[in-house]
C-alpha cells in the first residue's frame, strides 16, 4: 500500500536563517514561534563558547522599535534588566564644561546594552524550540532561488546541501545571501562608506572602583570633523568610540602625537582614558570602516528574502542599525499573519513596505552624524530643539520632534522624515511671517519717528532706529 503524502498545507514549512547574530537569532525566534522547522546557520564558532569574540563591539542603544521586538518574543525584561538607562546626551565642551541634552520628555530614554549580551541571550531562547538546529561554523556557499536548495560549507571543509521553503538572510552587511541575490537581473545595490572611520577605547571604571562619569549618558564629545562617545557598561567601564577621518587617523603616527592630540581636542578625557592604555589600544589595531548599503528588492520570488544589515546597513549615529533591524522580524511577522504564512504573498508585501523605511533609515542615520559632531554646538540647534519640545508639550498629538518619533515610537521611518519636513516648513513659514511684521513694525515707527521728529525734539530720528534694524537683519540671515 502506497503511504499517503503529506499535503504542502499539512507540512511544516522549513526555513533557513543565515547568520546567528542580533536580527538572525531573532527572526529565529519568530519563525520557530509560528511552528516552523528552523536552521539556523552562523559562519563563527558559537560565541558562548568563546573568551573573545571578533567584530564590532560598539555598545548597542536599545529603544522602542527593538524592545517591541524582543517583548514579542518574551525577551524584553531579560535584555533591559542588564541595561542602564540613557536619559540625555552629555555634551563634553572643549573647555571641560559638561551639558545635558534631554532626548525627549524626562520620562524617555534609551538603553545602553552589551552586543555579546544580548546575542548570547537570543541564541540560548532559540536553542529552547523543539524544531530548531542551530549550525555553528557554517558558511553559505550558494543557493538556488528555484528550488530553495542552500548548499554549506562546514569547519572541516566538507559541504552540506539543504533544501528549503525559505531562506532568510541575516547575515550581516557583508551577506552572502544578498550576494546570491546581486547575481540576478534588476536587482538595485547601492553602496557607500563614509570617509571617517572608527575606533574603540576604554574608560575603566576609577580608583574607587566607581564609574568614572555620570552613567545615565551617552557622552559625546563634538569637535565638528570628528567625535568620541562613551557608553556606560554594568561593570562601570564607558566603551568609548572614536570616530575621524581617516587621513587623521593615520596622520597619529607616533605616542608624542597621540597625546598631544587628545591634550588638544579631547583634555578632560585623557586622564579617565589613561595615557598608557591609551597609547596600548590606539597603535594595536587600526581604524575600521563605516558603510551603509540600500538595495532592492529585498526577496526572490517566494524562496528568498534579506533583513537587518543584509538590506539596509548604516552608519551608527542615529542607534538605530539594531533597532531596525529588529523591528523587520516584526513588519515580516506581521505580514505571514495577514498572508496566513503565503510566502508568494508575504515577500513582495515585505519588500514593498519595509524599503521605503529602511532607506529613509540609513539617510537620517547619516544626517545624525552631522548633528552629534557639529551641531550640537550651535546655539541655532539648541533653539530649535527647545522650540521642538515646547511645540510637543503643547501640541504632542501634532508636533512630535524628530528623535522621539524614531526612537520612542513606532512611526514608519519614511513617515518621520515626512513629519519633519511639514514641521520645517511650518517653522520657516511662521519665521517669515514674523520676520515681515517686525520689517512692517521698523517701517512704521521710523515714518512716525520722521513725522512727529521735530515734536518729540528728536534730532535724527532714523539714527535711533538703524543699529536695531542692522542687528536684526544680521539674525534673520543666520536663519
Amino acid at each position: 500500500m502506497t503511504p499517503k503524502r503529506e499535503s504542502q498545507s499539512q507540512r511544516k514549512k522549513h526555513v533557513a536563517v543565515c547568520g546567528g547574530g542580533l536580527v538572525g537569532a531573532l527572526n529565529a525566534c519568530y519563525m520557530a514561534k509560528r511552528g516552523f522547522k528552523v536552521d539556523l546557520y552562523e559562519m563563527r564558532p558559537d560565541i558562548r563558547t568563546l573568551e573573545v569574540v571578533k567584530g564590532r563591539s560598539i555598545n548597542l542603544a536599545l529603544s522602542c522599535r527593538g524592545r517591541e521586538a524582543l517583548r514579542r518574543v518574551g525577551l524584553e525584561d531579560t535584555i533591559t534588566k542588564n541595561g542602564i538607562p540613557m536619559h540625555a546626551r552629555m555634551i563634553h565642551d572643549l573647555n571641560g564644561k559638561r551639558r545635558p541634552l534631554l532626548y525627549g520628555n524626562e520620562d524617555q530614554y534609551i538603553m545602553s546594552i552589551d552586543r555579546r549580551l544580548l546575542n548570547e541571550v537570543m541564541l540560548t531562547e532559540v536553542e529552547k524550540f523543539p524544531d530548531v538546529n542551530i549550525h555553528f561554523s557554517h558558511k553559505l556557499v550558494s543557493c538556488d532561488f528555484n528550488s530553495g536548495e542552500a548548499i554549506f560549507e562546514n569547519e572541516k571543509g566538507e559541504c552540506l546541501t539543504k533544501q528549503f521553503d525559505l531562506i532568510i538572510g541575516c547575515d550581516g552587511a557583508y551577506s552572502s545571501v544578498r550576494k546570491q541575490l546581486m547575481k540576478l537581473s534588476r536587482f538595485d545595490y547601492q553602496q557607500e562608506y563614509i570617509p571617517h572611520g572608527y575606533m574603540e577605547l576604554n574608560i575603566p571604571p576609577n580608583k574607587k572602583n566607581e564609574s568614572a562619569m555620570e552613567i545615565n549618558y551617552l557622552h559625546i564629545w563634538p569637535r565638528n570633523d570628528y567625535m568620541m562617545i562613551a557608553l556606560p557598561n554594568l561593570d562601570k567601564s564607558f566603551t568609548t568610540t572614536l570616530f575621524m577621518p581617516f587621513e587623521i587617523f593615520e596622520s597619529i603616527t607616533s605616542e608624542e602625537k597621540l597625546i598631544q592630540f587628545f591634550k588638544d581636542e579631547f583634555p578632560d578625557a585623557l586622564p579617565l582614558l589613561g595615557e598608557a592604555e591609551l597609547k596600548q589600544s590606539f597603535f594595536s589595531c587600526k581604524a575600521l570602516p563605516l558603510v551603509s548599503i540600500k538595495c532592492h528588492p529585498y526577496h526572490v520570488n517566494d524562496k528568498a528574502v534579506i533583513m537587518g544589515d543584509a538590506a539596509h546597513a548604516m552608519v551608527p549615529f542615529y542607534g538605530q542599525g539594531m533597532n531596525c533591524g529588529m523591528e523587520d522580524c516584526i513588519v515580516f511577522d506581521e505580514l505571514l499573519d495577514k498572508y496566513n504564512n503565503n510566502f508568494a504573498k508575504v515577500l513582495p508585501a515585505y519588500t514593498k513596505i519595509r524599503n521605503p523605511d529602511a532607506k529613509a533609515i540609513c539617510d537620517l542615520a547619516m544626517y545624525n552624524y552631522t548633528e552629534m559632531r557639529s551641531k550640537v554646538n550651535s546655539r541655532l540647534f539648541l533653539v530649535r530643539k527647545k522650540l521642538d519640545n515646547m511645540l510637543f508639550k503643547l501640541f504632542p498629538n501634532t508636533w512630535v520632534p524628530l528623535y522621539t518619533m524614531v526612537s520612542f515610537t513606532r512611526i514608519r521611518y519614511h513617515e518621520c522624515v515626512q513629519r519633519r519636513e511639514w514641521q520645517d516648513k511650518i517653522l520657516t513659514r511662521s519665521l517669515i511671517l514674523s520676520a515681515v511684521c517686525i520689517l512692517l513694525g521698523f517701517t512704521a515707527l521710523i515714518y512716525n519717528a520722521n513725522k512727529f521728529g521735530d515734536h518729540w525734539n528728536l534730532e535724527t530720528p532714523q539714527s535711533l532706529l538703524t543699529g536695531s534694524f542692522d542687528k536684526f537683519q544680521k539674525w534673520i540671515s543666520r536663519w
